[in-house]
């Protein structure tokens, strides 16, 4: 009697643990598996609209015309008409210097050419007449022509004591003040032209073939921020710098506002390509495996891979030439480790930017 308890007691663990088996292995107790489990993805549908190909790039920008206005002559500084930051044009009066000296020359080179000239009438009709030799009228005929470049030299150096500038700009620099002693060659003032400003970027070669004069560029500069400014290559160079590996690029800005100037630091975008209707996903949506760019798309609540093709590239969007139509649910976050046919279950879906 009790070797047959003991027998019911062992029978009884055993089936038992042949349900726990069971239910380790996934089977209910009628023997069926469990759904398993979905995983959570964020997904975007892809969005048609214009895509740019954009060059970065960082450069100074630079007046493309500047001048230094330096004396001519000796003097001392009499009035000064302008000062800095204010527009001038090619020819305005920017000082004066004393001329009392140069005043004095040019008056006595005058004199000099009308006493010669007059002297010159009174002897023509006697050389017509043949009362004057004609060495000696040839002689006062080169005289008067000497004296009267002497004069027009006089009168030069006298119109050099009003000081003009050489260009339209602005006054960037004053170097003198009213009273200072001059000598030639010193330089008094700088003028910059503002219109156009330039910014000059070195390219990497392998970027040579997309360049082209004309094409559009935005400038941002860090001294004001939140501002775009619009602008466009106006020449590029012909050559490659050996040592560099680069060829420069030359952007011209406008700005008729005046708010930027030389000197500032610039971000700059070239677009060199540009489409209209381009089908885009966001960059974090591409997985890469050996055999190319594929996404992961959602069909039937289960995750599917597509291999596509892609384009053109800019601000975390890229283009898809190949391999989706537009109306896929394109998962962006949680393919990392999906394979074909897992069951997943969308938490968010948002259409691309």
């Amino acid at each position: 009697m009790q070797s047959k308890s003991i027998l019911l007691a062992i029978l009884a663990a055993s089936v038992a643990l042949s349900g726990c088996g069971d239910e380790a292995n996934g089977k209910t107790h009628e023997g069926k598996a469990e759904d398993p489990v979905a995983i959570p993805v964020e997904v975007s549908t892809p969005l048609r609209a214009e895509m740019l190909a954009i060059y970065t790039g960082t450069a100074a920008l630079e007046a493309d015309r500047e001048a230094s206005v330096v004396a001519k002559v000796n003097g001392e500084v009499r009035a000064l008409l302008i000062e800095e930051g204010q527009p001038v044009r090619a020819g305005q009066l920017l000082a004066r210097l004393d001329g009392d000296q140069l005043r004095l020359e040019r008056d006595r080179a005058q004199a000099t050419l009308a006493k010669l000239e007059h002297e010159y009438q009174r002897n023509v009709e006697l050389h017509e007449k043949g009362l004057m030799a004609p060495g000696a009228f040839e002689t006062l005929k080169f005289e008067v022509a000497a004296q009267r470049a002497a004069y027009e030299l006089a009168n030069l150096q006298l119109s050099y004591t009003d000081i003009r500038a050489p260009i339209d700009g602005v006054l960037s620099e004053r170097l003198i003040k009213v009273g200072n002693t001059i000598k030639p060659n010193d330089v008094l003032f700088r003028v910059t032209d503002l219109e156009p400003l330039l910014a000059y970027v070195h390219i990497p070669e392998r970027e040579l073939g997309r360049m082209k004069p004309g094409q559009p560029a935005s400038i941002q500069v860090d001294a004001l921020p939140g501002q775009a400014f619009i602008g466009s290559v106006a020449r590029l160079s012909p050559v490659v710098d050996p040592e560099s590996a680069t060829f420069k690029a030359t952007i011209e800005v406008a700005d008729p506002t005046g708010r930027l100037k030389p000197g500032m630091f610039a971000r700059l975008g070239i677009v060199y390509e540009r489409r209209d209707q381009a089908l885009q996903i966001p960059r974090t949506a591409i997985v890469d495996n050996e055999d190319g760019p594929t996404v992961f798309v959602v069909e039937d609540n289960k995750a599917q891979q597509r291999p596509i093709r892609v384009g053109l590239a800019n601000a975390g969007f890229v283009e898809v030439t190949a391999g989706l139509k537009g109306a896929e649910q394109v998962v962006i976050v949680g393919q990392s480790g999906l394979k074909s046919g897992n069951a997943v279950r969308v938490v968010q879906l948002e259409a691309a930017p």
